[in-house]
């Protein structure tokens, strides 16, 4: 018998292509185009690195306080990570645990099948309709947890918070999360419905909207008693997760939160123009209030653009999956890389 044969076998999570061409358009990731804001580079240029030798605040005190202000909840609503996928990871480590298997869309973050495998957690994908929407009903049923983006990815639809709230109100016995990385271009976000459900986990992400997928920050917001036994796991194999600088660089980012705001918001204007010029050249696409826009043309096959858009060093994702293998997700980038790829599209349209 090999020692092979102890290993845990998994299928990871592929994330976006990181490549390393000169004279990139990098629309793949979803990252933000703008700076995230002047404070925060004056924090990281004033940082001590003579700190770095000591160990962080455990609790990330401030930051937490910060974080809790600006969305009008308590301290101790407030949970921190590194990343949000680490939030997730501790999120279906701690919250499902039930006989019943959980459920999210069958087209969503593909992260969510990757952790139920390596957890052991049982689960059951759920069909978008026609249009790649969400149908509340579908929720309905006993479960062992309910977890989906709102908006979705990666087709950017956005569920109301009405049709949320009817979720949470026909799962009480079960902890519903709502992941809202992208809530911030365009969307309501479900948080002041913490005030009245206790089941209701909402995650959030300094890597988009804050342009900071550099530095790993991710939080979840929730009552004291899930905070804490979010905690309690976390805890259970690593006490200090955020490290000095990213404390420092979200308390920034939280106090820049007028400038990216303004910055979200060019973001949706550019979203908006790319979405009409692409509509004029006969693409179809989902309604995204993401960073992010969901394409297809009936005419022209998406593996054949995405290929033709490489070899002109603009990288979009393509998806090689049911249902969307005839869908490209571009994220937004600002005004001139959007022009760039727009021309491209053209050329390659016209070409075939």
């Amino acid at each position: 018998m090999s020692w092979r044969n102890n290993l845990r076998d998994v299928e990871p999570y592929v994330a976006g292509e990181q490549p390393k061409m000169s004279n990139l358009i990098k629309l793949n990731t979803n990252e933000n185009p703008y700076e995230p804001g002047e404070k925060v580079k004056e924090a990281i240029q004033s940082f001590d690195p003579f700190k770095l030798r000591l160990y962080p605040d455990a609790d990330a005190s401030k930051l937490k306080h910060l974080i809790a202000e600006y969305h009008g909840l308590e301290d101790d609503q407030v949970f921190l990570g590194n990343g949000s996928d680490e939030v997730l990871a501790l999120t279906f480590l701690t919250c499902f645990n039930g006989q019943n298997p959980i459920l999210f869309p069958d087209i969503t973050y593909s992260f969510y099948p990757v952790y139920c495998e390596l957890f052991n957690i049982d689960y059951k994908t759920v069909a978008l309709d026609d249009a790649f929407k969400i149908k509340k009903e579908d929720y309905f049923n006993k479960n062992g947890g309910i977890i989906f983006p709102n908006p979705n990815a990666p087709t950017g639809e956005l569920m109301s918070v009405d049709d949320i709230e009817d979720i949470i109100k026909h799962n009480s016995e079960s902890v519903v999360v709502i992941d809202e990385a992208y809530i911030d271009f365009g969307g309501e976000t479900v948080i002041p419905l913490l005030k009245k459900y206790d089941n209701l986990l909402v995650i959030h992400t300094f890597s988009k909207f804050r342009s900071l997928a550099g530095s790993r920050l991710g939080v979840a917001l929730g009552n004291k008693e899930l905070v804490s036994h979010l905690y309690d796991v976390k805890n259970s194999f690593n006490s200090y997760p955020i490290d000095a600088l990213a404390q420092v660089i979200g308390e920034a980012s939280i106090k820049d939160s007028e400038v990216i705001k303004e910055h979200a918001k060019k973001i949706i204007a550019t979203r908006e123009r790319t979405k009409k010029a692409l509509k004029e050249m006969g693409f179809t696409m989902t309604d995204s209030y993401s960073n992010f826009i969901f394409i297809h043309h009936d005419d022209y096959d998406a593996e054949h653009i995405f290929k033709e858009l490489r070899k002109k060093h603009i990288i979009v994702r393509y998806f090689n999956a049911p249902r969307i293998n005839q869908y490209l997700r571009v994220t937004i980038g600002n005004d001139e890389e959007m022009d760039a790829f727009l021309d491209a599209v053209k050329e390659i349209i016209q070409a075939s």
